[in-house]
């Protein structure tokens, strides 16, 4: 029963602190919710950009287009041997005529360039082979087997351009700017995750400066340090949950604003559809973070005066 009684009056006085330090306690909740706030931001950011590489590989396959005057024969026998690769998964063999009724269907609009093609004696395009791999790091090895593949039976050259590699270069560039981001985001979170804790610190530090009396009071009377460490701990702990809801809200409004244009821009992801999915793993994530660096910060600067 003694410990609940304590329990109370810990929590009551770590209360009754925060409450008492006013403007101090709300520009220190200010400091935390703008860190937590840049946390969410960078979650969201991270999510948004790793969305993307997803639906980027999910598209990549690998396109074999090959020379016109390619005997069809060659081209089977090409098709036959990619297929046995274990790394395979499909291979369509588009033809000649298939392209060129493709390529009308894709510019059905532009007059201009069907009046072009209907003028030319003969069919330009040539056909064509899209691989897809059973996993993505499968590619590279299906490209390089299709370069090495002159002809089959070292007949002429029948392939005119296989497109990985173009792919290849944008996937590596994305995955470059993904990676720079979250360094970035981790030194900037880094930063001011150390500039929070020294303003819970300090602010800690003034709150036990004008209570010291009452401090020295409790150690006369034999309080546990326990007992006098707890009140700044809740203290410290408020702050950081009361900056994380209040950057979880904030979040809110800039989700909705951004919603539609990064659906619209960036395709399948929606920033506050992703906001409201994952409304608890952030609430975990930025209200934890926020009574964690609180806690810890009250706990080091009450641990540092008693040992002094």
């Amino acid at each position: 029963m003694a410990f609940w009684t304590n329990i109370k009056r810990v929590s009551r006085a770590g209360v009754v602190g925060f409450l008492r330090n006013g403007f101090v306690s709300l520009a220190t909740v200010f400091i935390m919710a703008i860190t937590l706030f840049v946390i969410g931001a960078i979650l969201t950011t991270g999510a948004a950009l790793d969305s993307v590489l997803l639906q980027l590989q999910e598209k990549v396959d690998i396109n074999v287009y090959f020379l016109t005057e390619a005997p069809e024969e060659d081209i089977l026998s090409l098709r036959d041997s990619v297929s046995e690769l274990p790394e395979v998964a499909t291979v369509e063999y588009i033809t000649r005529d298939e392209a060129l009724e493709r390529f009308r269907e894709r510019h059905k609009d532009d007059q201009l360039t069907l009046q072009a093609l209907d003028e030319l004696e003969e069919n330009p395009l040539g056909a064509s082979l899209a691989i897809r791999a059973k996993e993505t790091s499968q590619y590279e090895g299906i490209a390089k087997f299709l370069e090495n593949e002159t002809a089959v039976g070292g007949g002429p050259q029948i392939i005119e351009k296989i497109n990985y590699f173009q792919n290849k270069a944008a996937i590596d560039k994305l995955t470059d700017i993904i990676n720079a981001s979250e360094r970035l985001g981790f030194i900037v979170t880094v930063f001011l995750i150390l500039a929070s804790i020294l303003i819970v610190f300090t602010t800690i530090r003034l709150a036990i400066y004008t209570t010291k009396e009452e401090i020295s009071v409790m150690q006369l009377v034999g309080a546990s340090d326990w007992y006098v460490q707890g009140p700044f701990v809740i203290e410290g702990a408020l702050y950081g949950f009361t900056g994380g809801l209040v950057a979880l809200l904030a979040l809110y409004p800039v989700a909705v604003w951004l919603g539609p244009a990064s659906q619209a821009f960036l395709g399948s992801f929606n920033v506050l559809s992703y906001y409201g999915n994952n409304f608890g793993w952030l609430f975990f994530v930025l209200v934890g973070t926020g009574v964690g660096l609180g806690a810890v910060s009250s706990f080091l600067a009450v641990r540092r005066y008693l040992q002094l």
